[in-house]
C-alpha cells in the first residue's frame, strides 16, 4: 500500500503544477496562488524523495517552473524582463530547497540500503566460510574413516565397525554444522540467536580426530572473550583438517590449550606424515578458505596467528589471544 501511496507523489505534482500554472496564465488571485505554492512545495520533496527517476524529474520541473513563475504575471505589466527573471529566481530558490532536501533524504535512504546489501553479503560470504570451516572437517574425517574400514574390514572387522561408528559421529556433527547455518540464515530474518561452537567443545572435536592427544587449561577458557573463543575453535578446526588433507598418517597430533605470557595459546602439532602416506583424500587438495582465509578474524579478535614446520619435520599452528583482562603487548 505504502509503494502504491509513492506511485502517486510525481502524477499528483504534475497534474498540481500545470494546474499551478494555468491558474497563473489566467490572472488567478495572488492569495490563491500563494497558498498553491506552499502545497507545491512539500510535495515537490515527497517526488524527489520517493519518485522514480524518469516520472520524478518530469513532475519535478514542472512543480519548479509553477513555484517560480507564479508572481511573473504581478511584476509584468509595470516592471520589465530583468524585473520579471529576478522575481521568478528568487520563488525558484524555496523549489530547490524541497529538492535538495528531497534528494537528501533520498540518498540517505540509498546508502542505509547499500549498507544493508552490503552487510547481508558479508553474512553470506561469514557462513559460506563458517560452513566449510566446520563441515569440510567432518566430512574428511569421514573419508579418513572409510579409508580405513576399507582396508581392515577383511582382516578386523571389530575395527570396521569402530571406524563406521566414527563415521556416523562425522556424518552428525556435519548436520550440526548445516543446522546452524540454516539458524544464522533465520536470524538474519528476526529469528532466535544461536551460538557458535567454541572452545568448550575442544575436547569432543579432539577425541573425533583420531590420533589426536589433547593438553588443555580449563581455566585458560574461561579468560577469553567469545570472539576470541569461537575463532580460536575455528582455528582448531582448520587445523585439524589440513592434518588430514596435507599429513594423513602422521603419528603425533597434538593440540595444547594454556596460558602463554599475557595471553592464551592454543596450538596444533602434528609429526611428518608417512613416506608414501595419503590416499584418496591427500590427492583432493582443493583450495578453501583455510588458515589464511581466519587470519583476518584472528586479527580482528585482537590475536597473532603464526605455522610453519617444526623440529620433527612436522607443522605447528600457534594462535595466541589476549586475555580479557589485559591486552597483549
Amino acid at each position: 500500500m505504502t509503494a502504491n501511496l509513492h506511485a502517486v507523489y510525481a502524477p499528483l505534482l504534475a497534474t498540481a503544477a500545470v494546474a499551478g500554472l494555468a491558474a497563473t496564465a489566467l490572472g488567478a488571485p495572488a492569495a490563491w496562488l500563494l497558498l498553491w505554492v506552499g502545497l507545491l512545495l512539500p510535495l515537490l520533496a515527497l517526488v524527489v524523495r520517493w519518485s522514480p527517476v524518469r516520472s520524478g524529474t518530469v513532475a519535478g520541473v514542472l512543480g519548479v517552473a509553477a513555484v517560480a513563475l507564479w508572481p511573473v504575471p504581478l511584476v509584468w505589466a509595470a516592471g520589465s524582463w530583468l524585473e520579471a527573471c529576478g522575481v521568478a529566481g528568487f520563488w525558484a530558490l524555496p523549489a530547490l530547497g524541497a529538492v535538495l532536501v528531497g534528494g537528501y533524504l533520498r540518498r540517505q535512504a540509498d546508502r542505509v540500503r547499500q549498507a544493508v546489501r552490503d552487510a547481508r553479503r558479508d553474512q553470506q560470504l561469514e557462513l559460506a566460510r563458517d560452513l566449510h570451516d566446520f563441515v569440510a572437517h567432518d566430512v574428511s574425517a569421514i573419508v579418513v574413516q572409510a579409508q580405513a574400514a576399507r582396508f581392515v574390514a577383511a582382516q578386523d572387522p571389530g575395527q570396521a565397525v569402530r571406524a563406521l561408528e566414527r563415521i556416523e559421529m562425522a556424518g552428525l556433527s556435519a548436520l550440526a554444522s548445516m543446522d546452524r547455518t540454516v539458524h544464522a540464515l533465520r536470524e538474519a530474518a528476526g529469528g532466535s540467536t544461536t551460538a557458535l561452537p567454541g572452545l568448550a567443545q575442544l575436547p569432543e572435536l579432539v577425541e573425533r580426530f583420531e590420533g589426536g592427544a589433547l593438553d588443555a587449561d580449563p581455566a585458560a577458557v574461561q579468560e577469553l572473550s567469545r570472539e576470541a573463543d569461537t575463532t580460536a575453535y575455528r582455528v582448531a578446526v582448520e587445523a585439524l583438517t589440513n592434518v588430514r588433507r596435507h599429513a594423513p598418517g602422521a603419528a603425533v597430533v597434538r593440540v595444547g590449550l594454556c596460558r602463554a605470557g599475557a595471553g592464551i595459546e592454543l596450538s596444533v602439532t602434528n609429526s611428518a606424515a608417512p613416506r608414501g602416506g595419503g590416499g584418496l583424500l591427500a590427492r583432493r587438495r582443493r583450495g578453501g578458505t583455510g588458515l589464511a582465509g581466519l587470519s583476518g578474524r584472528v586479527e580482528a579478535a585482537g590475536g597473532t596467528l603464526r605455522a610453519g614446520s617444526s623440529e620433527d619435520g612436522g607443522w605447528r599452528v600457534c594462535v595466541v589471544f589476549p586475555t580479557r583482562e589485559r591486552p597483549l603487548g
